[in-house]
């Protein structure tokens, strides 16, 4: 994952501002984008959704699916912001820490992050690509990598704090 050292430009921020416009534009169809390849990468993740459990229920119209895409993308665009504006995303470390935490009750794991990452990167891709250059594509694209790596830095480290913090209260009681 990328270290909150690296440069990330307003030039990358402006590119994701830009492509979250055009994610808008159609982000029930995007959404569904989204789940669909990280349930075609991983079935089993779907598990790690409530909302998509009811397997009679299709994906196609599930309204709760764009939802969770929604809030997933924005961070992302939020994140890219603060980091093009300070070069960090100090202001949101405390909502990533505690989704960190939330995601070790969940089961998850650093594969995990890695298929959303690739699902999310595939969805900028296609929602963008009719419009763009396959060259500003590929930036965007970069960008919302860069952007993803380090919102994943700070929700991994607290999800680490979290396990090791179990495991010596789990140990300690023996």
């Amino acid at each position: 994952m990328a270290a909150e050292t690296q440069t990330f430009t307003k030039a990358q921020a402006q590119i994701v501002k830009e492509t979250w416009e055009l994610y808008k534009k159609d982000s029930a169809g995007n959404g569904l984008l989204f789940f669909s390849k990280i349930f075609e990468l991983e079935p089993e993740m779907r598990d790690f959704f409530p909302f998509t459990q009811d397997h009679s229920l299709p994906l196609e119209k599930n309204y709760k699916l764009k939802a969770h895409a929604l809030l997933l993308f924005k961070l992302t665009v939020d994140g890219a912001v603060a980091l093009g504006e300070t070069g960090t995303m100090h202001a949101l470390h405390p909502k990533l820490t505690e989704l960190g935490k939330k995601h070790v009750g969940f089961g998850v794991i650093l594969d995990h992050f890695t298929v959303v990452k690739t699902a999310l990167l595939h969805t900028i891709k296609t929602a963008v690509s009719r419009f763009w250059t396959p060259e500003k594509t590929e930036e965007a694209v970069n960008a919302w990598s860069l952007a993803y790596d380090e919102l994943v830095t700070v929700m991994q480290a607290k999800m680490e704090a979290t396990r090791k913090a179990a495991a010596t209260a789990w140990a300690s009681d023996d």
